[in-house]
């Protein structure tokens, strides 16, 4: 994902976008640039593909002095990597803009604007709101109005931040559906997509909202809601060191990374959705093309991402009708495979570097696969750099080496594919809508269940002196019911496996007595009842269950039947939010047996060898 960095200030603002810019790189990218107004007045860029090294060293020998300027890492969306497709773009020779997300008219105000005599000398959707803001100051040369009249003629996602030379002491900036914060100094003010590429120069901030467009000045903040009614915002002060390697006030890692995963879900949501639709080329340059013909999805994955790519193949089946094949990276690499027509081979990795998941994303290449996609949490990895499409998850670093935030930030990211996907295979607008408005809702459902962490705190003491569990899901809730187990077993060191719950008369039921504790997820969904059937198997035999349930599934605590109630929610999104309190019950088990929690023994957080 792109990102952006502004200031204005009596201080040269050059060493304050670079340094930015580099504490962004953690989003990935493919080129960065920077331009900025001196007291000429005048207007010099700078743009370089590749790393933000490369444009420090570029501006080393030509230095852009200012006290006003932008900054951007692009992520190509429309247009391959390319010093011309690379940000800040400009409309003739005084304005120049940077822009998060994705315009999706852009096609029709470039002809548009074509047809007026606007020259355009990149691929990218960011240069027609160039000339289209630059065509509206021409009108009535006010740069605030221009950008205000011309944000009513996008569709799409967007953080925009202008700036123009004849009016050298500030910026204008808005956001929808991209996000922007504002960084409050004294004598200075700055933007950005991400509130970390300030902290050194203020820790004090706005978070604008949807539909806000702001004048930011070295003395002054002028914001308007979308209706044009000025507004102010709450300005807050960023409380933890800018060090993803600190537990803060966490115990371990891993609680942390828990907690992080309201936030980061919607971070990996930003710029990809509108309020009713999927930003397909937010996947990348080509991806309305790759995906168009897709006819087959090979998964390759290795542990907590496997069971991601297990999630996805129900969503996959279900939403866009198209074949999904699932299968453990080092089973795939070693055998010989029966390649379907128009295959798109997707690799799921939480690092980019799990070494069997490189292998077999080389072989399937060379065996003659569609396309190949990656899904991963680190840019600049292997599996990113030789992919077709990548969707980057935004969980930022992850520490714990049981991955939580990464596996829900994959499974938001699949989700997002898989609409793209689906809409090529006749997904009607209103079932899109209905599951963009279900991913809206995440980041709230799921602060709603880490509200229960006491609770489920309390539960875990069940589980302290055992050493074997069961876990049962049904339908998309089976790998999450795999996902349980595995945190359990890997951090608690605790022997647990997971079935569907069907197949529990086809062998695990002899396991089942008192001392066997059997985890459940139980979603308001069609499989519901059956389910209830699996359970009073377990209770006749004996076994006592930990049921984690939506309210509205009438799943009833009784004597051996401990019920945890969830909020109600989507069913397609119910996946990700049910794998919130298995998480925390892992954790806190863990805890009271007095493991190693972030750190469990005969394990690495990237496994980059066979």
């Amino acid at each position: 994902m792109c990102g952006i960095v502004g200031a204005v200030s009596e201080r040269d603002v050059q060493g304050i976008l670079l340094e930015g810019l580099r504490r962004l790189e953690y989003r990935g990218y493919d080129s960065a640039g920077m331009a900025v107004i001196n007291g000429e007045p005048e207007l010099q860029r700078a743009r370089e593909v590749g790393k933000v090294a490369a444009l420090a060293e570029a501006i080393s020998s030509h230095p852009l002095s200012g006290h006003l300027g932008i900054a951007h890492t692009r992520w190509a969306t429309h247009g391959e990597p390319s010093q011309l497709n690379a940000h800040p773009h400009m409309s003739g020779d005084h304005l120049a803009i940077v822009h998060n997300g994705i315009i999706e008219n852009y096609q029709e105000l470039r002809d548009e604007l074509k047809a007026e005599g606007f020259e355009f000398t990149s691929q990218t959707d960011t240069e027609v709101v160039a000339h289209l803001i630059g065509k509206h100051y021409q009108q009535d040369g006010n740069l605030y109005s221009a950008v205000k009249t011309a944000i009513t003629r996008l569709r799409g996602a967007y953080a925009l931040a202008v700036v123009h030379a004849d009016e050298p002491d500030h910026l204008v900036v808005c956001r929808e559906g991209s996000p922007l914060v504002v960084g409050v100094g004294i004598g200075e003010n700055f933007i950005a997509s991400d509130q970390l590429a300030l902290l050194p120069v203020t820790d004090r901030f706005m978070f604008l909202e949807e539909g806000d467009i702001a004048d930011i000045r070295k003395d002054k903040i002028d914001i308007h809601d979308r209706d044009g009614n000025p507004v102010e915002r709450a300005i807050t002060r960023f409380e933890h060191g800018s060090d993803s390697a600190d537990k803060g006030e966490y115990r371990h890692f891993m609680l942390k990374e828990i907690y992080e995963q309201p936030r980061v879900i919607k971070a990996t949501m930003e710029g990809r959705i509108t309020k009713t639709r999927v930003l397909e080329q937010a996947l990348g340059t080509d991806a309305a093309n790759l995906l168009e013909n897709v006819r087959h999805v090979q998964i390759i994955a290795c542990g907590t991402s496997f069971h991601a790519g297990m999630v996805a193949r129900y969503w996959i089946e279900d939403l866009a009708g198209v074949p999904c094949s699932v299968e453990v990276a080092s089973e795939f690499r070693y055998r010989k495979h029966v390649i379907q027509p128009d295959t798109l081979f997707l690799c799921i990795s939480q690092s980019g570097e799990t070494a069997d998941t490189l292998a077999a994303l080389r072989q399937a290449k060379k065996a003659g696969f569609r396309a190949a996609m990656a899904i991963c949490n680190v840019p600049g990895s292997s599996l990113v750099r030789e992919s077709d499409l990548v969707i980057m998850t935004q969980a930022g670093p992850e520490i714990g080496v049981a991955s939580t935030k990464a596996f829900t930030t994959q499974l938001t990211a699949l989700l997002i594919f898989t609409v793209a996907l689906a809409r090529h295979n006749g997904l009607s607008e209103e079932k899109e809508a209905e599951i963009v408005a279900a991913l809206h809702q995440l980041p709230g459902q799921v602060s709603d269940v880490l509200a229960l962490d006491a609770e489920i705190e309390d539960m875990s003491k069940a589980f302290m002196d055992k050493n074997h569990s069961l876990f049962l899901g049904r339908g998309s809730q089976y790998p999450v019911a795999m996902e349980g187990a595995l945190k359990l077993k890997e951090i608690s060191y605790i022997h647990a496996e997971a079935y569907p719950a069907g197949e529990l008369k086809h062998g695990p039921l002899a396991l089942v007595d008192s001392e066997m504790p059997v985890v459940t997820v139980a979603p308001n969904n069609a499989l519901v009842e059956k389910l209830k059937s699996n359970l009073e198997e377990v209770r006749a035999r004996g076994g006592e269950l930990f049921v984690f349930a939506d309210r509205a599934a009438d799943v009833k605590p009784e004597d051996g039947v401990h019920v945890m109630q969830l909020p109600s929610v989507h069913e397609i999104t119910a996946p990700i939010v049910y794998t919130v309190p298995l998480q925390l019950l892992s954790y806190h088990v863990a805890v009271l047996k007095g493991t190693d929690v972030d750190q469990p023994r005969n394990l690495a957080k990237s496994v980059t060898v066979e």
